[in-house]
């Protein structure tokens, strides 16, 4: 008998160790974390010059949010979403996008020249894509305040009410996916904002 207690007072503590060794390998998830993060995956091919504005803006996204990643896409015809540069005014599919969705991004230049910063338009037509609908009347600290704060505001990055909106659009997993009839939502960064059904 005295020989089994000695062998679970050595055990006891070896037991104890693994388990604190396991839970320290395997963090518990965010707080506000979905089980099921939901992959978007986006093709740049025809975004031209807005690579960088491009990459910078999904890796915002990335590090603000948590039930939703956004990935290139292996092929363009994989994409869930695309960003296409043109000469016209940013536009883009108001979301959620979920996979096998089919949004675009058209990232319009003459926002641009009339002296929008590239990685915040590009972050805000983003946050749309993630169903965000537009707040011109906030801040510089929000990204869906797009032009309103004016030019002066380079912020890129999504404020906490924002990545807690996208988590809640994507806390379901992909088994929220739903059919949408989806709007384009055209931003003129000159203040007069257009919406036409897609």
């Amino acid at each position: 008998m005295i020989k089994r207690i000695v062998a679970l007072t050595v055990l006891v503590p070896a037991l104890l160790s693994t388990a604190v060794s396991a839970a320290e390998a395997h963090p518990a998830p965010a707080p506000h974390a979905s089980a099921d993060v939901v992959t978007l995956t986006y093709d740049a091919s025809d975004a031209g010059q807005w690579a960088g504005p491009i990459k910078q803006a999904v890796q915002n996204w990335n590090n603000a949010v948590h039930n939703v990643r956004l990935e290139p896409a292996s092929s363009p015809e994989a994409a869930d979403y695309v960003y296409e540069g043109t000469s016209g005014w940013p536009q883009t599919t108001l979301g959620p996008i979920f996979p096998g969705g089919s949004g675009e991004v058209q990232l319009g230049r003459q926002a641009v020249d009339e002296g929008y910063d590239a990685t915040r338009i590009t972050a805000h037509e983003t946050g749309h894509i993630l169903g965000l609908p537009d707040d011109y009347s906030g801040p510089c600290s929000e990204i869906m305040s797009g032009h309103g704060p004016g030019t002066s505001c380079t912020n890129a990055k999504p404020d906490a009410a924002e990545a807690a909106q996208v988590d809640e659009n994507y806390a379901s997993g992909e088994s929220a996916m739903r059919a949408h009839h989806h709007q384009v939502v055209i931003d003129v960064w000159t203040g007069r904002v257009l919406t036409r059904p897609h």
